[in-house]
C-alpha cells in the first residue's frame, strides 16, 4: 500500500498525471469505493487489496477525463484488458493514460465478504493476467489464489447440453427477472455510447417496460455487442440486483471467439480487434 501511494504522490508531485483514479477504503469493513486522487493529500489515502472489485476503466470514457490531460489509474489485470480494448476502439488515447498495474491474487466476489476459498471471484478462478500485461508502473507481490469449484462453467456445461427450445427457456426465464435498472449498462468499461440503443424512442428498438419481450430483447442484444469484446471483469453481474448469471453469455461469446477466430480480448494492442475486421481467410461454413 504504501508503495502505492509513493508512486501517485510522485506522480502528482512531477505533473506526470493530472489526477489518479484509484481506490480508498470503504465506511463498513471489508469494502472500498472508486476515488479520484487530484493532490498529495489525496494519494495519502489510496489503497489496493482483495476488495478492490470495481473495474475502474469504466471512468476512463467519462468526458470529465478526457479534458484533464493524462490520468492515472490503478488497475488489476482485467481492468487492462478493459484499457487496452478501449485504446483498440479509439475511445481511449494510449498516450493520455498512466497505468499503475497492480499484481493481483484474486477479489472477492462481493464487497463485505471476507476473502477466501468459498468468496474469491469466479473470474479469478480462470484468470490469466493477474500480472497485469499492459502498464506503466508495476506494484505488489503475487500470492496462490484460493480456488474452488467453478459453478458458472458448470452450469455453462449443462445449458450447453440443453436443447435450443430449453436454452430460450431458461435465459427467457432469468431474463424475466430484469427490472431495466440498466446497472449492467453502467457498470460495463465496454458501454460506452453517448447514447444507448436502449433509450433511443425514434426508431423504438428495445421497449423499455420492464416486461418480458422487453427484457429479452434488451440483454440479447447487449450480449450480442458485446461478443468479441466483453474481457470478462464481471461487473455487469455483480452490478445486478436480479442476479441474473449475465457473465454466462459473455464468457460463451469469449469461449466461440477463441475457439472460432483465436481471439482473446483486450489481450494485444496490435492484434485488431474482433468485430471490424475483415479477413479472407475466416471461416464460412457457419454461414448457412
Amino acid at each position: 500500500m504504501n508503495e502505492l501511494r509513493e508512486k501517485a504522490k510522485e506522480l502528482l508531485q512531477n505533473g506526470t498525471v493530472k489526477v489518479i483514479i484509484g481506490y480508498v477504503e470503504g465506511t463498513t469493513p471489508n469494502r472500498t469505493k472508486p476515488f479520484i486522487a487530484r493532490s498529495v493529500e489525496d494519494a495519502d489515502k489510496l489503497v489496493f487489496n482483495k476488495f478492490c472489485v470495481n473495474n475502474l476503466a469504466v471512468y476512463l470514457t467519462r468526458k470529465e477525463f478526457k479534458q484533464n490531460g493524462v490520468v492515472g489509474i490503478v488497475a488489476k489485470g482485467c481492468d487492462v484488458k478493459a484499457i487496452v480494448q478501449l485504446i483498440q476502439e479509439n475511445q481511449v488515447n494510449k498516450d493520455d493514460v498512466y497505468i499503475i498495474g497492480m499484481n493481483c491474487s484474486g477479489v472477492v466476489s462481493d464487497l463485505g465478504e471476507e476473502f477466501n476459498e468459498n468468496t474469491v471471484a469466479v473470474k479469478c478462478l480462470h484468470c490469466t493476467v493477474h500480472t497485469p500485461h499492459l502498464h506503466h508502473t508495476l506494484l505488489g507481490t503475487l500470492e496462490e489464489t484460493p480456488k474452488h469449484e467453478d459453478k458458472n462453467f458448470a452450469l455453462m456445461q449443462k445449458i450447453d447440453s440443453m436443447t435450443a427450445e430449453e436454452r430460450f427457456d431458461f435465459w427467457e426465464a432469468e431474463f424475466e427477472k430484469c427490472v431495466k435498472c440498466y446497472a449492467c449498462r453502467q457498470a460495463c468499461p465496454m458501454c460506452y455510447c453517448e447514447k444507448c440503443i436502449a433509450d433511443k424512442s425514434v426508431p423504438r428498438w428495445i421497449e423499455s417496460s420492464a416486461h418480458k419481450r422487453g427484457n429479452f430483447a434488451w440483454n440479447m442484444i447487449r450480449a450480442f455487442h458485446l461478443a468479441g469484446r466483453c474481457v470478462g471483469c464481471n461487473e455487469c453481474e455483480r452490478a445486478c440486483p436480479a442476479e441474473i448469471p449475465l457473465s454466462l453469455l459473455n464468457r460463451k461469446m469469449g469461449m466461440t471467439a477463441k475457439k472460432e477466430f483465436d481471439y482473446v480480448a483486450g489481450m494485444n494492442l496490435n492484434t485488431p480487434t474482433l468485430v471490424g475486421t475483415y479477413d479472407v481467410n475466416d471461416r464460412e461454413d457457419f454461414i448457412k
